[in-house]
């Protein structure tokens, strides 16, 4: 199992889930409201994200990852792979099931 971090404005981070769960790239993505403070252009900005969480596999990251890219409305978007070394089997077993 792989998970996939990717922070995204609020406006857009419900679509990006829906087209990767819709494009069976993630079997589920769980959001979370977050506010940022980061460098930019060399200015400090602080701004309200959504985390979003995304369990896929190692073998769809790729794709994932270049969907992501494609839809996020940021130039240099936040997209960090976890790749998971201890995981339940059975929720192993359904997100093989349901990442294509």
């Amino acid at each position: 199992m792989t998970t996939v971090y990717v922070t995204a404005p609020p406006a857009v981070a419900s679509g990006i889930a829906t087209a990767l769960v819709e494009a069976e790239l993630a079997a589920c993505v769980n959001r979370f409201d977050c506010r940022s403070t980061y460098r930019w252009d060399g200015e400090i900005v602080r701004e309200e994200e959504v985390a979003l969480l995304i369990k896929t596999t190692g073998d769809r990251y790729d794709a994932l990852r270049s969907r992501v890219e494609s839809i996020h409305p940021h130039d240099a978007p936040c997209i960090e792979r976890f790749d998971e070394t201890d995981c339940a089997d059975p929720f192993e077993e359904w997100i093989g099931e349901n990442v294509r």
